[in-house]
């Protein structure tokens, strides 16, 4: 019996130091950085917004508002605006600030520009905003897509004037012209930090090619925009000479806002910058002759972006 007992209460002492051994580990969550009161907006809901979630849905479309998590999304949608993505929704670039999916690029979609221009219609939206994933893989960059959605766009929607917010398509002059060649109202491509940040925050873009790029839009012929995030270690003087450099390219509209982590595996915020920063930047800004500038905390390349026209 005491043998017995013993044997007992060495398989208890055993499985217990293995369910102790296999215990999942603690989980140590980090404090975020807590926003500020000027970075908070009321939670996204109504019926219009929900009419446009249900859009979005029914015709299989992606939008940058809710890949790339906008915080603005409740005031677009609530008004019947968005930003629509096509090229699929996985990019194959690695941007350290960006929430799109990244790896392999999928089969176009070649429904997607009819789909996209039935839905500006079925909205009524007189300024449409359309940007793409970057599509490497492909051997025109995706800007051949790029032309058959602005000219379904045009076929089904007359009226409406259009913002084309592209990828670099690798300083490929081919196929920026594939762009300029359908005329869209503004042609944006965003430098989104300064130089000295470039190659950590985009990876695989580069300050100078995008420079290159705007340029040669502007060159053309075409009103181009530019954005910068803010927040993520540059100075006030990288912020002066980014202003300058994009302006010596020509480019007419600017926007500036605060970068926001979107995941913990994204590049962290290194600061908040305040309301009255971005005031004093727009004062720079504007004193170097650009058309039109935004700046704000919560401004996003395509906030009120119907404004930007003239």
């Amino acid at each position: 019996m005491d043998a017995r007992r013993l044997e007992l209460k060495s398989n208890f002492a055993t499985l217990m130091a293995n369910k102790i051994e296999n215990k999942p580990p603690v989980k140590i969550v980090q404090k975020s950085r807590v926003k500020p009161d000027w970075l908070k907006v009321d939670i996204a809901g109504g019926g219009k917004y929900s009419e446009m979630k249900n859009l979005v849905k029914e015709h299989g479309l992606h939008t940058i508002c809710e890949s790339g998590k906008c915080p603005n999304i409740g005031e677009c949608w609530g008004v019947g605006t968005a930003t629509f993505m096509i090229g699929g929704n996985t990019c194959t670039r690695s941007c350290q600030f960006c929430n799109v999916a990244t790896g392999a690029g999928e089969p176009l979609d070649a429904t997607e520009p009819f789909k996209v221009a039935q839905s500006i219609s079925i909205m009524g939206i007189k300024h449409a905003v359309v940007t793409s994933v970057d599509r490497d893989d492909l051997k025109d960059g995706g800007s051949e897509h790029w032309a058959k959605t602005v000219l379904e766009i045009r076929k089904w929607n007359p009226d409406t004037t259009l913002e084309t917010l592209i990828p670099d398509f690798q300083g490929r002059t081919d196929q920026l012209d594939n762009v300029i060649d359908v005329h869209p109202e503004i042609v944006s491509h965003n430098i989104e930090t300064v130089r000295r940040l470039s190659r950590e925050v985009r990876v695989q873009a580069k300050y100078d090619r995008s420079m290159e790029v705007l340029k040669y839009l502007r060159d053309k012929g075409m009103k181009t925009k530019s954005g910068l995030m803010l927040g993520m270690g540059e100075t006030e003087e990288e912020i002066r000479e980014t202003l300058a450099d994009l302006r010596a390219v020509g480019v007419d509209i600017i926007t500036m806002g605060q970068y926001l982590q979107p995941t913990p595996r994204h590049l962290k915020v290194d600061r908040y910058v305040t309301p009255e920063e971005f005031a004093k930047y727009k004062d720079w800004a504007d004193a170097m002759g650009y058309e039109f500038v935004e700046s704000g905390p919560l401004v996003r390349s395509s906030y009120h972006a119907e404004k930007h026209l003239k």
